[in-house]
């Protein structure tokens, strides 16, 4: 009797081995065939132009002329532009909600950040269109001019639907997630590594630099990255702020394209095959991004804190 019990366990235990390894092997297929698909109904692009794809910038679906260069250039310009501004407030909002507010209006604050992570991205589009665009244009874009326009990238004429719109639109949108994460990642350093530091004499300050930011540095730089990926693929907030123009521009102020953007608007109008498929290339070329971009994060959190995340 106890033998049969023990066999009814061991064949429990397998059963459950044999399901949970389904569903993790499950993602890293997912990932494959996802890759395999966007291979297969991009080779025909590929085919035609090659490696010479990603780096023209001519986009002419009328005469079946294709170049990958001013959508890559948007990608990464509106994603850096996003980062430029939202890293510097998002770890300063974490540091205040976690480090130096005493008060029960951090809470308030902290609900406040959750709920724009929760506004659809259709939202934020339209209020780029009627309030943030003609801000920028009026304001934000004469004030750069007048001030820092012997910069080739703060010259040109004033437009609200720029490459400059649409990275503050993602700066807003990856706001949440790079605060909401550094915040946490701050609570879980050990209040016995503050006190340490306050015991020696330390300031706030030092003891913020020395006991809390060094050990969560790697979360840090993860908050940054999930942010970033987030740029890189925004879709519909992007479109409808940065004035969809295939061309690479030295200036801020002017139109620009990204990936996702091209993708979405054009995909359905189609009008060749080949026009879908270097469509399909586009896609891959945007997943390419942000594994490397992931891959490279790994990178910087290895050598920062000396082992690889498990």
């Amino acid at each position: 009797m106890i033998k049969q019990q023990i066999q009814k366990r061991n064949k429990g235990d397998t059963w459950f081995k044999a399901i949970t390894f389904s569903f993790a092997a499950s993602i890293p297929l997912l990932l494959l065939a996802l890759v395999v698909v966007l291979i297969n109904k991009s080779w025909l692009g590929f085919s035609a132009f090659g490696w010479g794809f990603v780096f023209s910038s001519v986009w002419d679906p009328l005469n079946d002329h294709y170049g990958a260069l001013p959508f890559i250039f948007g990608t990464l310009m509106s994603a850096f532009i996003a980062l430029l501004i939202a890293v510097p407030l998002g770890l300063g909002c974490a540091i205040y909600l976690s480090e130096i507010s005493q008060s029960k209006f951090k809470e308030y604050v902290a609900v406040m950040v959750e709920l724009l992570a929760a506004i659809p991205s259709v939202v934020y589009g339209l209020w780029g269109i009627f309030v943030l665009g003609p801000w920028v244009a009026k304001v934000v874009q004469p004030l750069l001019k007048n001030t820092l326009g012997f910069l080739p990238i703060f010259q040109g004429s004033y437009s609200g639907s720029s490459l400059l719109t649409a990275g503050i639109i993602l700066a807003i949108m990856i706001l949440p997630t790079i605060t909401v994460i550094s915040r946490e990642v701050f609570q879980v350093v050990p209040h016995s590594l503050r006190e340490s530091a306050l015991a020696l004499g330390a300031t706030r300050w030092e003891t913020f630099k020395l006991a809390v930011f060094g050990p969560a540095t790697s979360g840090i730089i993860g908050a940054v990255i999930l942010g970033l990926g987030r740029a890189l693929g925004e879709t519909m907030a992007v479109t409808m702020v940065i004035g969809n123009r295939p061309k690479i521009a030295a200036s801020l102020f002017a139109p620009a394209y990204t990936l996702a953007s091209v993708i979405a608007n054009e995909f359905a109008e189609a009008t060749s095959w080949l026009n879908l498929s270097v469509l399909v290339e586009l896609a891959l070329i945007l997943l390419v991004i942000t594994i490397f971009v992931n891959g490279l994060a790994r990178l910087l959190i290895w050598k920062t804190t000396g082992k690889l995340i498990n």
